[in-house]
Formats: structure tokens, C-alpha cells, sequence
């Protein structure tokens, strides 16, 4: 089985998928990126490593029981996509404390008011392998127990359910 934990850039992936308990190997793709050389380039304008999207592909085939964590795992193979979601003030206000710019903050925010995570990961996945999760004033571990119940298969899926199209 192969799961992804995808969202915008401050929806809690990384703290969530650290504190779940699963016996699928957990893997980072966006330190897979760092340690494997796995980019083209830097955006300058965004301060961020550009992945190279086919290594990263050839990387993960043949790599099963895994639990994929990256902004960008739903553009993966993956059996079920969990889509973490928090409110644009919320990605705002994480993104801000880990240091980022105020127009990165605010680009992201408005990614995820316009839903293109989840818009994509449906795209390439179906709405039946699916599931929100917002992470808006949720303790962290919470988060982790909501993805543990989609790994488990104990959670129905869920695409469309949450919406932040009213912050635009």
C-alpha cells in the first residue's frame, strides 16, 4: 500500500506524519529532494529548491508500504491521498513562524482558498482515494489519528468537503 499526505505549505504534513503511528515506512520527499540531488534548479523568486519530478517517479517505483509526506506526493502513484487543509489565516500564520516571506505566506494561503492541492490530487486520483483533513486549531496529533484511520481504511473519503473560497 502506498499512501500520500499532501496539502499546501503549512497544513501541518510533516508535524502530522512525525507523530503517526503506522508500520508503513514514513519518507519526507522534500528531503528526499536535498540528500538525493533530486532538483533542477532554485526558483529565486520563492527561495526553493525546483524537484526533478521523473527522479523523484523512478525513485519511489517499486517502493511499497510507504506513507509519502510532501506538498507534492499527490502527483504520485498512491493507493489513498490524504489532502490536509487549514484556514488561509492559519497557512499564513505557520508559514510566517517557520520564517517565510509574507508574499510566499500569502501565495500559498491563496493556493489553498482556491483548493489546487485537492483540485490536483482529484485530478490525478479520483474522488474515491481522497480524504480532507483540516488541520485548522487541531492538536497535531489528532491530525496524526485522522490519517491513521485513513490508513486503516476506517474513514470514508472525503474530497470536496472542505472550503475556504470565501477568504479570496
Amino acid at each position: 500500500m502506498r499512501v500520500a499526505v499532501t496539502g499546501t505549505p503549512g497544513t501541518g504534513k510533516t508535524t502530522a506524519t512525525d507523530l503517526l503511528e503506522t508500520d508503513l515506512d514514513v519518507v519526507h520527499l522534500n528531503e528526499v529532494i536535498k540528500s538525493e540531488g533530486f532538483s533542477t534548479g532554485t526558483d529565486e523568486e520563492r527561495g526553493s529548491l525546483v524537484a526533478d519530478m521523473d527522479a523523484l517517479e523512478a525513485w519511489l517505483d517499486g517502493r511499497d508500504d510507504v506513507l509519502v509526506e510532501s506538498h507534492l506526493a499527490h502527483n504520485f502513484a498512491a493507493d489513498r491521498v490524504v489532502v490536509l487543509r487549514a484556514h488561509p489565516d492559519t497557512v499564513v500564520e505557520r508559514l510566517r513562524e517557520r520564517g517565510d516571506s509574507d508574499s510566499k505566506a500569502y501565495e500559498n494561503a491563496e493556493s489553498e482558498a482556491l483548493d489546487v492541492v485537492l483540485s490536483e490530487a482529484v485530478h490525478h486520483h479520483g474522488t474515491d482515494s481522497v480524504y480532507e483533513i483540516d488541520t485548522t486549531d487541531r492538536d497535531p496529533a489528532d491530525v496524526a489519528a485522522e490519517i491513521a484511520a485513513v490508513v486503516g481504511g476506517e474513514r470514508e473519503p472525503s474530497a470536496g468537503t472542505v472550503s475556504y473560497v470565501d477568504w479570496l
